[in-house]
């Protein structure tokens, strides 16, 4: 099991969002699609926001967050990670996507990205450039490598980035086309609203986002004996 939890970089999970990974990450393979981001908000009635892609590294429709939504949110019902109300949020990781894994870094080689750092790196955090790859470093670590602006080279252990996202590009926005089978001049706005994917709205079971099953226990007034809802 833990071998399936992808090692995110930024703010490590921990607590509750680590259970929550452990938990979901299975039936996302089962279903072939795989943990982007992860994050738990809010207090009163928590969202867990999940951000996926398909395990072949295209993007998902509103139809796959449907299903994701049902899916995972039937996984949370059972296992009830978070006590009262909560609601599940799912996303497309989009073009101008998040860089939470190693892997990220490989596969958007060319491609413009932006970082910070948790600690200053030869006297900044932040930084922007195009994407290089990925480099060992001391003790078996890897790090990010960018060139920077000015042809150097800025090189970011993935322990210590604190957010890194791609830029949006002419080029980005052709290679995600190509990726998708689809050529930009011929797409319809239908499959370009399909494979951006907008963040959902949290209020709309069904499609990308879903209560949690102890947001419909408390919904009502509780009178003894029985719950109206």
């Amino acid at each position: 099991m833990e071998n399936d939890i992808p090692h995110l970089t930024g703010p490590h999970l921990t607590g509750i969002e680590a259970r929550i990974a452990e938990r979901i990450v299975p039936t996302l393979a089962d279903l072939g699609f795989e943990l982007v981001r992860l994050s738990v908000l809010g207090r009163e009635t928590p969202t867990i926001q999940v951000m996926a892609d398909r395990a072949d590294g295209t993007l998902i429709s509103v139809e796959d967050c449907e299903q994701i939504s049902y899916a995972i949110g039937a996984v949370l019902d059972v296992d009830d990670p978070i006590p009262g109300a909560w609601t599940l949020e799912v996303s497309s990781a989009g073009i101008d996507r998040p860089l939470t894994r190693g892997k990220d870094w490989e596969r958007f080689a060319g491609h413009l990205a932006k970082a910070e750092t948790d600690l200053p790196i030869d006297g900044r955090k932040r930084f922007s450039g195009i994407i290089l790859g990925l480099r060992n470093v001391a003790d078996e670590e890897q790090a990010a490598v960018i060139r920077l602006e000015d042809g150097a080279e800025a090189v970011l252990p993935l322990s210590g980035i604190r957010k890194a996202r791609l830029v949006l590009t002419d080029a980005l926005i052709e290679a995600s086309a190509a990726l998708m089978g689809v050529r930009p001049a011929e797409e319809s706005e239908d499959e370009a609203s399909a494979r951006r994917v907008p963040k959902l709205n949290p209020l709309k079971p069904g499609r990308g986002s879903r209560p949690g099953k102890k947001n419909l226990r408390t919904a009502g007034k509780k009178l003894p004996g029985k719950h109206l809802h």
